[in-house]
């Protein structure tokens, strides 16, 4: 799992990964990304693994220092 970035994964599986990591149904999924993200081991069952947490949340935080990035040039 280490070498696995945000932008390997295909917009259901980034979907799936947001919406468990939500906490809402893992009915709102596609089945195929979900199996990936099984044999990836970014979920067990239908709950994400602490590699999965650490992927989302090292997403976000390259989101935002990006738009902290672009918002400090307008100042």
């Amino acid at each position: 799992m280490e070498g696995i970035l945000w932008t390997d994964l295909d917009a259901d599986e980034q979907r799936a990964l947001a919406i468990l990591g939500a906490g809402l149904s893992i009915e709102l999924c596609d089945p195929v990304a979900l199996v990936t993200l099984r044999r990836l081991g970014l979920i067990v069952g239908s709950h994400l693994t602490a590699a999965a947490h650490e992927l989302r949340r090292r997403i976000v935080l390259e989101e935002l220092s990006t738009r902290d990035c672009k918002l400090a040039s307008y100042e």
